[in-house]
Protein backbone atom coordinates (compact mmCIF):
# COMPACT_ATOMS: atom_id res chain seq x y z
CA UNK A 1 0.00 0.00 0.00
CA UNK A 2 1.38 3.51 -1.08
CA UNK A 3 2.13 5.66 1.72
CA UNK A 4 0.35 8.96 2.23
CA UNK A 5 3.07 11.27 3.89
CA UNK A 6 5.83 11.73 0.66
CA UNK A 7 6.38 14.69 -0.59
CA UNK A 8 3.86 14.12 -2.52
CA UNK A 9 1.91 16.35 -0.08
CA UNK A 10 4.70 18.56 -0.33
CA UNK A 11 3.66 19.08 -4.13
CA UNK A 12 0.04 18.88 -3.95
CA UNK A 13 0.23 21.98 -1.30
CA UNK A 14 1.68 23.73 -4.12
CA UNK A 15 -1.36 22.96 -6.07
CA UNK A 16 -3.38 25.32 -4.32
CA UNK A 17 -3.59 28.87 -3.43
CA UNK A 18 -2.79 29.43 0.28
CA UNK A 19 -3.09 32.63 2.18
CA UNK A 20 0.22 34.44 2.55
CA UNK A 21 2.47 36.93 4.65
CA UNK A 22 1.34 40.56 4.48
CA UNK A 23 3.84 42.52 3.68
CA UNK A 24 3.35 45.74 1.70
CA UNK A 25 3.68 43.64 -1.57
CA UNK A 26 1.88 40.75 -0.16
CA UNK A 27 -0.77 41.79 1.23
CA UNK A 28 -3.61 39.90 -0.75
CA UNK A 29 -6.07 38.08 1.24
CA UNK A 30 -7.93 35.08 -1.17
CA UNK A 31 -11.06 34.03 -0.60
CA UNK A 32 -11.63 30.50 -0.18
CA UNK A 33 -8.90 27.94 -1.73
CA UNK A 34 -8.52 27.71 -5.19
CA UNK A 35 -7.25 25.02 -6.99
CA UNK A 36 -4.65 25.70 -9.79
CA UNK A 37 -6.53 23.94 -12.82
CA UNK A 38 -9.34 26.24 -12.59
CA UNK A 39 -7.53 29.55 -11.34
CA UNK A 40 -4.39 31.96 -13.43
CA UNK A 41 -6.35 33.40 -15.84
CA UNK A 42 -5.83 36.88 -15.17
CA UNK A 43 -3.07 39.26 -13.70
CA UNK A 44 -4.60 39.44 -10.26
CA UNK A 45 -5.05 35.65 -10.15
CA UNK A 46 -1.65 34.81 -11.46
CA UNK A 47 -0.15 37.76 -8.35
CA UNK A 48 -1.90 35.40 -5.83
CA UNK A 49 -0.11 32.94 -7.12
CA UNK A 50 3.31 34.51 -7.33
CA UNK A 51 2.78 35.59 -3.66
CA UNK A 52 1.90 31.78 -2.43
CA UNK A 53 5.44 31.08 -4.08
CA UNK A 54 6.75 33.81 -2.25
CA UNK A 55 4.85 32.74 0.92
CA UNK A 56 7.33 29.72 1.24
CA UNK A 57 10.42 31.58 1.80
CA UNK A 58 9.31 32.86 5.27
CA UNK A 59 7.86 28.90 6.22
CA UNK A 60 7.07 27.68 9.82
CA UNK A 61 6.61 24.36 10.65
CA UNK A 62 3.36 23.55 12.68
CA UNK A 63 5.87 21.55 15.54
CA UNK A 64 8.26 25.16 15.64
CA UNK A 65 11.06 24.21 13.14
CA UNK A 66 12.83 27.13 10.69
CA UNK A 67 15.48 26.95 8.93
CA UNK A 68 17.35 29.64 11.34
CA UNK A 69 16.25 27.58 14.23
CA UNK A 70 17.84 24.79 12.90
CA UNK A 71 20.81 25.58 11.91
CA UNK A 72 21.07 28.21 14.96
CA UNK A 73 20.73 24.99 17.06
CA UNK A 74 23.45 22.87 15.26
CA UNK A 75 25.73 25.54 15.59
CA UNK A 76 28.75 26.11 18.33
CA UNK A 77 27.14 29.65 19.40
CA UNK A 78 23.87 28.26 20.20
CA UNK A 79 21.92 25.16 21.98
CA UNK A 80 18.25 24.03 21.43
CA UNK A 81 17.24 25.27 25.27
CA UNK A 82 13.59 25.11 25.73
CA UNK A 83 11.95 23.68 28.58
CA UNK A 84 13.33 20.42 28.59
CA UNK A 85 15.47 17.67 26.88
CA UNK A 86 12.36 16.64 24.32
CA UNK A 87 11.01 20.38 24.10
CA UNK A 88 10.77 21.15 20.07
CA UNK A 89 12.80 17.78 19.50
CA UNK A 90 13.96 18.82 16.42
CA UNK A 91 16.25 21.32 17.79
CA UNK A 92 17.19 19.27 20.48
CA UNK A 93 18.50 16.60 17.88
CA UNK A 94 20.74 19.26 16.32
CA UNK A 95 22.21 20.37 18.96
CA UNK A 96 23.26 17.15 20.43
CA UNK A 97 23.66 15.82 17.24
CA UNK A 98 21.51 12.29 17.65
CA UNK A 99 19.29 13.18 14.56
CA UNK A 100 18.23 10.21 12.68
CA UNK A 101 16.41 9.81 9.30
CA UNK A 102 13.40 9.54 11.66
CA UNK A 103 13.83 11.82 13.99
CA UNK A 104 15.26 15.45 13.04
CA UNK A 105 14.36 18.74 11.17
CA UNK A 106 14.01 17.35 7.89
CA UNK A 107 10.61 16.53 7.22
CA UNK A 108 9.77 20.20 7.82
CA UNK A 109 12.85 21.26 6.08
CA UNK A 110 12.10 19.12 2.93
CA UNK A 111 8.45 20.02 3.02
CA UNK A 112 9.38 23.44 2.36
CA UNK A 113 11.51 23.42 0.13
CA UNK A 114 9.75 21.36 -2.31
CA UNK A 115 6.92 23.16 -1.72
CA UNK A 116 7.96 26.21 -3.28
CA UNK A 117 9.70 24.71 -6.07
CA UNK A 118 5.89 22.83 -6.90
CA UNK A 119 4.23 26.34 -6.24
CA UNK A 120 6.98 27.91 -8.41
CA UNK A 121 6.61 25.45 -11.24
CA UNK A 122 2.44 25.68 -11.43
CA UNK A 123 2.89 28.89 -11.83
CA UNK A 124 5.63 29.14 -14.59
CA UNK A 125 3.47 26.65 -16.35
CA UNK A 126 0.20 28.36 -16.09
CA UNK A 127 1.33 32.25 -16.88
CA UNK A 128 2.06 31.36 -20.71
CA UNK A 129 -1.70 31.21 -20.79
CA UNK A 130 -2.65 34.22 -18.54
CA UNK A 131 -4.45 37.04 -20.24
CA UNK A 132 -1.59 39.77 -18.70
CA UNK A 133 0.78 42.32 -20.15
CA UNK A 134 3.66 40.85 -21.64
CA UNK A 135 5.82 42.91 -19.51
CA UNK A 136 4.63 42.01 -16.10
CA UNK A 137 4.36 38.43 -16.91
CA UNK A 138 7.82 38.42 -17.83
CA UNK A 139 8.50 39.59 -14.29
CA UNK A 140 6.36 37.21 -12.72
CA UNK A 141 8.47 34.35 -14.83
CA UNK A 142 11.96 36.07 -13.77
CA UNK A 143 10.87 35.94 -9.68
CA UNK A 144 9.74 32.60 -9.71
CA UNK A 145 12.89 31.25 -11.31
CA UNK A 146 14.83 33.23 -8.95
CA UNK A 147 12.25 31.73 -5.95
CA UNK A 148 13.19 28.50 -7.37
CA UNK A 149 16.72 28.83 -7.24
CA UNK A 150 16.30 29.76 -4.00
CA UNK A 151 14.47 26.62 -2.62
CA UNK A 152 16.63 25.06 -4.22
CA UNK A 153 19.87 26.26 -3.47
CA UNK A 154 18.46 25.40 0.62
CA UNK A 155 17.65 21.56 -0.46
CA UNK A 156 20.81 20.86 -2.32
CA UNK A 157 23.24 22.23 0.63
CA UNK A 158 21.13 20.86 3.08
CA UNK A 159 20.86 17.28 2.10
CA UNK A 160 23.27 16.87 -0.73
CA UNK A 161 21.08 14.40 -3.03
CA UNK A 162 17.29 15.91 -4.16
CA UNK A 163 15.27 15.11 -6.79
CA UNK A 164 15.50 17.65 -9.49
CA UNK A 165 11.63 18.58 -10.19
CA UNK A 166 11.40 21.33 -13.22
CA UNK A 167 7.47 20.59 -14.34
CA UNK A 168 4.37 19.91 -12.24
CA UNK A 169 3.98 15.94 -11.57
CA UNK A 170 0.74 14.24 -10.91
CA UNK A 171 0.22 11.48 -8.41
CA UNK A 172 1.21 8.33 -10.17
CA UNK A 173 4.48 10.17 -10.99
CA UNK A 174 5.73 10.89 -8.05
CA UNK A 175 6.86 7.30 -7.07
CA UNK A 176 8.96 7.08 -9.25
CA UNK A 177 10.86 10.68 -9.30
CA UNK A 178 14.75 10.46 -8.48
CA UNK A 179 17.23 12.47 -7.35
CA UNK A 180 19.98 14.15 -9.20
CA UNK A 181 23.63 14.11 -8.96
CA UNK A 182 24.34 17.47 -7.14
CA UNK A 183 26.19 18.94 -9.92
CA UNK A 184 22.74 19.13 -11.85
CA UNK A 185 20.88 20.46 -9.22
CA UNK A 186 23.47 23.54 -9.13
CA UNK A 187 23.84 23.83 -12.97
CA UNK A 188 19.68 24.39 -12.87
CA UNK A 189 20.53 26.70 -10.03
CA UNK A 190 23.05 29.02 -11.98
CA UNK A 191 20.25 28.64 -15.10
CA UNK A 192 17.19 29.92 -13.31
CA UNK A 193 19.16 32.49 -11.82
CA UNK A 194 21.13 33.80 -15.01
CA UNK A 195 17.37 33.88 -16.65
CA UNK A 196 16.50 36.38 -13.62
CA UNK A 197 19.06 38.49 -14.34
CA UNK A 198 19.11 38.48 -18.04
CA UNK A 199 15.24 39.68 -18.00
CA UNK A 200 14.77 43.33 -18.06
CA UNK A 201 11.81 43.61 -16.66
CA UNK A 202 13.00 42.41 -13.15
CA UNK A 203 13.61 45.20 -11.89
CA UNK A 204 17.42 46.91 -10.05
CA UNK A 205 15.04 48.30 -7.04
CA UNK A 206 11.69 48.22 -5.75
CA UNK A 207 9.67 50.88 -3.85
CA UNK A 208 9.88 49.30 0.19
CA UNK A 209 6.17 51.08 0.61
CA UNK A 210 4.68 49.28 -1.61
CA UNK A 211 6.82 46.04 -3.09
CA UNK A 212 8.87 45.85 0.02
CA UNK A 213 10.27 41.77 0.17
CA UNK A 214 10.01 41.83 -3.56
CA UNK A 215 13.12 39.82 -5.44
CA UNK A 216 14.99 42.19 -7.71
CA UNK A 217 18.15 42.24 -9.99
CA UNK A 218 20.17 42.61 -7.14
CA UNK A 219 18.72 39.72 -5.32
CA UNK A 220 19.65 37.18 -8.10
CA UNK A 221 23.22 38.79 -8.25
CA UNK A 222 23.84 37.82 -4.39
CA UNK A 223 22.21 34.53 -4.68
CA UNK A 224 24.15 33.45 -7.80
CA UNK A 225 27.43 35.03 -6.14
CA UNK A 226 26.35 32.91 -2.87
CA UNK A 227 25.82 29.83 -5.15
CA UNK A 228 29.55 30.49 -6.62
CA UNK A 229 30.83 30.69 -3.32
CA UNK A 230 29.52 27.51 -2.07
CA UNK A 231 30.87 25.70 -5.95
CA UNK A 232 34.29 27.16 -4.93
CA UNK A 233 34.07 29.10 -7.87
CA UNK A 234 35.86 31.86 -6.91
CA UNK A 235 36.28 33.75 -9.40
CA UNK A 236 32.58 34.08 -10.79
CA UNK A 237 31.33 34.77 -7.04
CA UNK A 238 33.51 37.43 -6.81
CA UNK A 239 32.61 38.93 -9.83
CA UNK A 240 28.65 38.58 -8.74
CA UNK A 241 29.11 39.67 -5.34
CA UNK A 242 30.97 42.25 -6.36
CA UNK A 243 28.02 43.90 -8.59
CA UNK A 244 25.89 43.68 -5.38
CA UNK A 245 28.61 45.33 -3.27
CA UNK A 246 29.28 48.47 -5.56
CA UNK A 247 32.58 49.52 -6.73
CA UNK A 248 33.59 51.37 -3.51
CA UNK A 249 32.52 49.30 -0.31
CA UNK A 250 31.18 51.32 2.67
CA UNK A 251 28.79 53.76 0.28
CA UNK A 252 25.86 53.46 -1.19
CA UNK A 253 25.17 50.88 -4.82
CA UNK A 254 23.71 53.69 -6.47
CA UNK A 255 22.31 51.10 -9.26
CA UNK A 256 20.57 48.73 -6.58
CA UNK A 257 20.48 51.02 -3.69
CA UNK A 258 22.42 48.90 -1.22
CA UNK A 259 24.49 50.41 1.75
CA UNK A 260 25.30 49.41 4.72
CA UNK A 261 22.77 51.28 7.82
CA UNK A 262 25.03 53.33 10.01
CA UNK A 263 23.32 51.55 13.21
CA UNK A 264 23.47 48.11 13.80
CA UNK A 265 21.35 47.48 16.43
CA UNK A 266 18.33 49.21 14.44
CA UNK A 267 18.47 46.22 11.71
CA UNK A 268 16.61 44.18 14.47
CA UNK A 269 13.97 46.13 15.00
CA UNK A 270 10.50 45.62 13.82
CA UNK A 271 8.95 49.23 13.03
CA UNK A 272 8.34 49.85 9.70
CA UNK A 273 11.16 52.02 9.06
CA UNK A 274 13.59 49.43 9.84
CA UNK A 275 12.01 46.66 7.63
CA UNK A 276 13.42 46.62 4.08
CA UNK A 277 16.49 49.09 4.92
CA UNK A 278 19.18 49.88 2.23
CA UNK A 279 21.28 46.59 3.91
CA UNK A 280 18.37 44.08 2.83
CA UNK A 281 18.72 41.95 0.15
CA UNK A 282 16.43 39.19 0.79
CA UNK A 283 14.09 39.68 3.39
CA UNK A 284 11.69 37.53 5.08
CA UNK A 285 8.30 39.48 6.28
CA UNK A 286 6.07 38.67 8.97
CA UNK A 287 3.49 40.55 10.67
CA UNK A 288 1.54 40.87 14.21
CA UNK A 289 -1.90 40.83 12.35
CA UNK A 290 -2.61 37.20 10.64
CA UNK A 291 -4.33 36.05 14.05
CA UNK A 292 -2.20 32.87 14.07
CA UNK A 293 -3.77 30.65 16.99
CA UNK A 294 -2.99 27.59 18.42
CA UNK A 295 -4.94 25.62 15.98
CA UNK A 296 -2.94 26.44 13.61
CA UNK A 297 0.42 27.41 14.65
CA UNK A 298 2.44 26.70 11.02
CA UNK A 299 -0.41 29.05 9.32
CA UNK A 300 0.37 32.60 11.00
CA UNK A 301 2.38 35.17 10.06
CA UNK A 302 4.32 36.00 12.41
CA UNK A 303 7.53 35.30 13.85
CA UNK A 304 7.65 32.66 16.39
CA UNK A 305 11.61 33.03 16.81
CA UNK A 306 9.94 35.93 18.99
CA UNK A 307 8.65 34.21 21.85
CA UNK A 308 10.70 30.88 21.38
CA UNK A 309 13.97 32.89 22.11
CA UNK A 310 12.52 35.24 25.05
CA UNK A 311 13.88 33.85 28.77
CA UNK A 312 11.68 32.19 30.62
CA UNK A 313 9.20 33.99 33.46
CA UNK A 314 11.02 37.29 32.26
CA UNK A 315 9.80 40.39 34.61
CA UNK A 316 11.17 43.46 34.41
CA UNK A 317 11.83 45.12 38.12
CA UNK A 318 12.89 48.93 37.45
CA UNK A 319 11.92 51.54 35.60
CA UNK A 320 13.49 51.21 32.14
CA UNK A 321 14.24 47.92 31.88
CA UNK A 322 14.10 46.11 28.84
CA UNK A 323 10.37 45.37 27.40
CA UNK A 324 11.05 41.60 26.77
CA UNK A 325 8.14 39.35 26.66
CA UNK A 326 8.45 36.42 28.63
CA UNK A 327 9.35 33.65 26.00
CA UNK A 328 10.42 29.57 26.09
CA UNK A 329 14.25 30.33 26.24
CA UNK A 330 15.07 28.39 22.74
CA UNK A 331 18.30 28.83 20.72
CA UNK A 332 20.25 30.04 23.91
CA UNK A 333 23.42 31.70 23.56
CA UNK A 334 26.58 29.46 24.52
CA UNK A 335 29.39 30.81 26.95
CA UNK A 336 31.82 30.43 24.00
CA UNK A 337 29.68 33.28 21.80
CA UNK A 338 29.55 35.51 24.71
CA UNK A 339 32.91 34.97 25.46
CA UNK A 340 34.09 35.99 21.68
CA UNK A 341 31.81 38.91 21.58
CA UNK A 342 31.44 40.75 25.14
CA UNK A 343 34.10 43.49 23.85
CA UNK A 344 32.45 43.87 20.72
CA UNK A 345 30.25 46.70 19.84
CA UNK A 346 27.41 44.48 18.63
CA UNK A 347 27.52 42.60 21.82
CA UNK A 348 24.56 44.75 23.40
CA UNK A 349 22.72 44.35 19.74
CA UNK A 350 23.21 40.15 19.72
CA UNK A 351 23.56 38.55 23.22
CA UNK A 352 21.17 39.29 26.19
CA UNK A 353 22.82 38.62 28.93
CA UNK A 354 20.23 38.11 31.77
CA UNK A 355 22.10 37.09 34.55
CA UNK A 356 23.09 40.30 34.64
CA UNK A 357 20.53 41.96 34.63
CA UNK A 358 19.19 39.88 37.80
CA UNK A 359 22.09 40.26 39.51
CA UNK A 360 21.64 44.26 39.51
CA UNK A 361 17.86 43.81 39.90
CA UNK A 362 16.92 45.78 36.69
CA UNK A 363 14.89 42.00 35.64
CA UNK A 364 14.18 38.76 36.35
CA UNK A 365 13.41 35.50 35.19
CA UNK A 366 13.66 31.96 36.12
CA UNK A 367 17.34 30.53 35.30
CA UNK A 368 15.92 26.71 36.06
CA UNK A 369 13.09 26.76 34.11
CA UNK A 370 15.17 26.49 30.63
CA UNK A 371 16.81 23.53 29.94
CA UNK A 372 20.83 23.92 29.84
CA UNK A 373 20.20 27.68 30.69
CA UNK A 374 23.38 29.69 30.09
CA UNK A 375 21.94 33.10 30.95
CA UNK A 376 22.73 34.50 27.48
CA UNK A 377 19.84 34.66 25.06
CA UNK A 378 19.96 35.79 21.15
CA UNK A 379 18.89 39.67 21.56
CA UNK A 380 18.77 40.00 17.96
CA UNK A 381 15.41 38.23 18.23
CA UNK A 382 13.70 38.30 21.63
CA UNK A 383 10.32 39.31 21.14
CA UNK A 384 9.02 42.93 23.03
CA UNK A 385 5.84 43.97 24.82
CA UNK A 386 5.90 46.70 22.71
CA UNK A 387 5.40 44.75 19.61
CA UNK A 388 2.57 42.18 20.89
CA UNK A 389 -0.30 41.43 18.25
CA UNK A 390 -3.06 44.30 17.80
CA UNK A 391 -4.65 42.43 15.65
CA UNK A 392 -6.19 38.81 17.70
CA UNK A 393 -5.32 35.24 17.82
CA UNK A 394 -2.70 34.13 20.01
CA UNK A 395 0.41 36.68 21.32
CA UNK A 396 2.67 34.56 21.12
CA UNK A 397 2.20 33.38 17.89
CA UNK A 398 2.12 37.02 16.09
CA UNK A 399 5.23 38.56 16.56
CA UNK A 400 6.13 41.40 13.36
CA UNK A 401 9.74 40.76 13.08
CA UNK A 402 11.42 40.52 10.01
CA UNK A 403 14.36 38.42 9.07
CA UNK A 404 16.99 38.56 6.60
CA UNK A 405 17.66 35.37 4.54
CA UNK A 406 20.80 37.85 2.53
CA UNK A 407 21.54 41.75 3.65
CA UNK A 408 24.61 43.20 2.68
CA UNK A 409 27.30 42.73 5.61
CA UNK A 410 26.75 39.37 4.83
CA UNK A 411 27.76 39.39 0.79
CA UNK A 412 30.13 42.44 1.63
CA UNK A 413 32.04 39.34 3.82
CA UNK A 414 31.28 36.79 1.28
CA UNK A 415 33.36 38.63 -1.49
CA UNK A 416 36.04 39.46 0.66
CA UNK A 417 36.06 35.77 1.10
CA UNK A 418 35.95 34.54 -2.48
CA UNK A 419 38.64 37.93 -3.07
CA UNK A 420 41.29 35.90 -0.94
CA UNK A 421 40.21 32.12 -2.01
CA UNK A 422 41.21 33.54 -5.72
CA UNK A 423 44.82 35.21 -5.05
CA UNK A 424 43.79 38.34 -4.35
CA UNK A 425 46.08 40.55 -1.91
CA UNK A 426 44.50 40.84 1.73
CA UNK A 427 46.40 44.01 2.95
CA UNK A 428 45.76 47.55 3.10
CA UNK A 429 44.46 48.80 -0.12
CA UNK A 430 43.25 45.75 -1.39
CA UNK A 431 39.43 45.27 -1.96
CA UNK A 432 39.12 42.01 0.28
CA UNK A 433 40.81 44.39 3.03
CA UNK A 434 38.24 47.20 1.84
CA UNK A 435 35.12 45.32 2.17
CA UNK A 436 35.85 43.44 5.68
CA UNK A 437 37.03 46.57 7.31
CA UNK A 438 33.75 48.34 5.89
CA UNK A 439 32.19 46.35 8.18
CA UNK A 440 34.26 46.82 10.85
CA UNK A 441 33.72 50.00 10.61
CA UNK A 442 29.82 50.51 10.42
CA UNK A 443 30.53 49.32 14.52
CA UNK A 444 34.07 51.21 15.03
CA UNK A 445 36.09 48.94 15.38
CA UNK A 446 39.79 49.60 13.44
CA UNK A 447 40.75 47.85 10.36
CA UNK A 448 42.78 44.24 10.20
CA UNK A 449 44.30 42.03 7.24
CA UNK A 450 41.62 40.20 5.06
CA UNK A 451 42.60 36.54 5.57
CA UNK A 452 40.27 33.74 5.85
CA UNK A 453 40.32 33.28 9.25
CA UNK A 454 39.89 36.94 10.17
CA UNK A 455 37.05 36.87 7.51
CA UNK A 456 35.01 33.84 8.83
CA UNK A 457 35.83 35.21 12.69
CA UNK A 458 33.79 38.54 11.25
CA UNK A 459 31.06 36.54 9.91
CA UNK A 460 30.67 34.78 13.32
CA UNK A 461 29.95 38.10 15.07
CA UNK A 462 28.40 40.25 12.59
CA UNK A 463 25.74 37.89 11.24
CA UNK A 464 25.69 35.47 14.94
CA UNK A 465 22.35 34.44 15.25
CA UNK A 466 21.13 34.54 11.60
CA UNK A 467 21.20 30.99 10.64
CA UNK A 468 24.59 31.54 8.84
CA UNK A 469 27.92 29.96 11.32
CA UNK A 470 26.64 26.20 10.57
CA UNK A 471 26.63 26.59 7.09
CA UNK A 472 30.06 28.46 7.09
CA UNK A 473 31.69 25.75 9.74
CA UNK A 474 30.49 23.15 6.97
CA UNK A 475 31.76 24.83 4.05
CA UNK A 476 35.08 25.71 5.70
CA UNK A 477 35.68 22.40 6.92
CA UNK A 478 36.03 23.44 10.54
CA UNK A 479 32.60 21.71 11.56
CA UNK A 480 33.88 18.68 12.75
CA UNK A 481 36.64 20.22 15.20
CA UNK A 482 34.23 22.70 16.22
CA UNK A 483 31.60 20.43 16.92
CA UNK A 484 32.94 17.13 17.76
CA UNK A 485 32.58 17.74 21.65
CA UNK A 486 28.78 17.92 20.99
CA UNK A 487 28.87 14.24 19.37
CA UNK A 488 28.76 15.36 15.71
CA UNK A 489 29.57 12.91 13.22
CA UNK A 490 32.20 13.88 10.72
CA UNK A 491 31.53 12.55 6.87
CA UNK A 492 27.62 12.42 8.06
CA UNK A 493 26.26 15.32 10.01
CA UNK A 494 27.38 17.97 7.27
CA UNK A 495 23.91 16.96 5.94
CA UNK A 496 20.59 16.09 6.50
CA UNK A 497 19.48 12.76 6.10
CA UNK A 498 16.27 12.37 3.47
CA UNK A 499 13.46 12.01 5.85
CA UNK A 500 12.43 8.24 6.44
CA UNK A 501 8.63 8.96 5.64
CA UNK A 502 9.91 9.99 1.82
CA UNK A 503 11.69 6.20 1.31
CA UNK A 504 9.41 3.62 1.37
CA UNK A 505 7.25 2.58 -2.12
CA UNK A 506 9.40 5.62 -3.84
CA UNK A 507 12.75 5.59 -5.82
CA UNK A 508 14.44 7.73 -3.20
CA UNK A 509 17.61 6.55 -1.60
CA UNK A 510 18.92 7.72 1.74
CA UNK A 511 22.60 9.18 0.88
CA UNK A 512 25.60 7.37 1.49
CA UNK A 513 26.99 9.74 4.73
CA UNK A 514 23.38 8.02 6.27
CA UNK A 515 23.59 4.98 5.27
CA UNK A 516 22.21 4.52 1.81
CA UNK A 517 24.06 2.83 -1.42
Amino acid sequence: MKRKYTYILAMTAGMQLLSACSNKFLEVDPKGTFLEDTYYRNATEAFNGLVAVYDVVGWQGSNYVTKIGTMDAASDDQLAGGGGPSDVMAFQVMSNWTITPGVGPQDELWKKGYSGVSRANVLLEKLPKTNMDDNLKKRFVAECKLLRAFFYFDLVRMFKSVPLLLRTYNTSEMYTVTQAAPEDVYKQIEADLKDAIAETNLPDMVDPTSEGGRVTKGTAHALLGKVYLYEQKWAEAATELQEVNGGTPGQINAKYGYNLVPDFASLWKSDPTSKFNTESILEVSYNSISGGTWSAIGSTDGNLLNIMTGPRNYKALKPGAPDYVSGWSFLIVTKDLYDVMHYDPRFQATILDMDSLKRNGIADYDPDAGYKNTGYFINKFCGRVSNESKGGGNMELNFPQNLYEIRLADTYLMEAEALVKSGQGTGAGSRAYNLLNAVRNRVGLGPIEATIDNIFKERRLELAGEGHRFFDLVRSGQAYDVLKDRGFTKNKNEILPIPLLELPNTQLKQTPEWGGQ
